[in-house]
């Protein structure tokens, strides 16, 4: 299921109702369509539970806020150790190209929630921004963070 993406393997429960498949989301416990977007939501997430040492329990999938007055969510949410939010992470589909309107998109929602770090992928190329509040600005990281550094 992930051959096509830029993340390490791994095996998803899928499931057919009514014709359509559906994957299992460990973080919602949930069935969710399986969408280009959730094919990279559900890799990601792998990725950082099994590589970068995330413990399950600390990330939120379609974390809602209020922004403006409008409900929105972001694609997923990590917490440290005392609930405060980390990470945001915002997933498109491995065809979309990220641009400077999924950074104002993923910016917008750090509006709200004032996070160190800012990840987009699209399961081909990832993107990790850190946040230099004091300073007003943010720089680019080679690597996703370990759970351990955040």
């Amino acid at each position: 299921m992930t051959d096509n993406l830029n993340l390490p393997p791994f095996e998803p429960k899928i499931s057919e109702q009514a014709g359509k498949n559906f994957v299992w989301d460990p973080i919602r416990k949930i069935w969710t369509p399986l969408t280009p977007e959730e094919q990279v939501r559900q890799a990601f997430v792998s990725y950082l539970i099994n590589y970068k040492g995330f413990p399950a329990s600390h990330i939120a999938n379609e974390q809602a806020i209020e922004l403006n007055g409008m409900s929105r969510r972001c694609d997923s949410v990590i917490y440290d150790k005392s609930g405060a939010p980390k990470i945001i992470i915002e997933y498109k589909r491995p065809t979309v190209s990220i641009t400077q309107k999924v950074f104002n998109q993923i910016s917008r929602y750090n509006l709200v929630l004032h996070v160190d770090y800012l990840i987009i992928t699209n399961g081909l190329k990832h993107y990790c921004v850190k946040m230099e509040y004091p300073t007003g600005k943010f720089s680019f990281l080679q690597d996703i963070p370990n759970y351990s550094d955040l």
